[in-house]
């Protein structure tokens, strides 16, 4: 059993910046790959930034200038520095993590709500 523990997210004005963390407990040996993902209502659910246990990192174009990605190992938590928000950002933001590069090794956060307006 693995859980995710997601504080931030929150309300930020437009061009605003904003941290958002995960961390990872439980039956966890090793991570493949960490990760977040968002979903705004009425839109599926879009990958936001994945980052490999090797660094190698998957950004959505959308955000590509203006977040960043981290993962520290020592603590199974992954950050997602945001920066310069827009109002299309607003979602709700789940962490992901993969223990193994095979499937069925998926959990997910809870999520957190980020809205971006003024």
């Amino acid at each position: 059993q693995v859980q995710l523990v997601e504080p931030g997210g929150g309300l930020v004005q437009p061009g605003g910046a904003l941290r958002l963390s995960c961390a990872a407990s439980g039956s966890i040996t090793s991570i493949y790959q960490m990760g977040w993902f968002r979903q705004a209502p009425g839109k599926q659910r879009e990958l936001v930034a994945i980052m490999s246990s090797g660094a190698s990192t998957n950004v959505a174009d959308s955000v590509k200038d203006r977040f960043t990605i981290s993962l520290d190992h020592g603590k199974n938590t992954v950050y997602l520095q945001m920066n310069s928000l827009k109002p299309e950002d607003s979602a709700v933001y789940y962490c992901n993590v993969r223990l193994k590069a095979t499937p069925g090794y998926d959990y997910w956060g809870q999520g957190t709500q980020v809205t971006v307006s003024s």
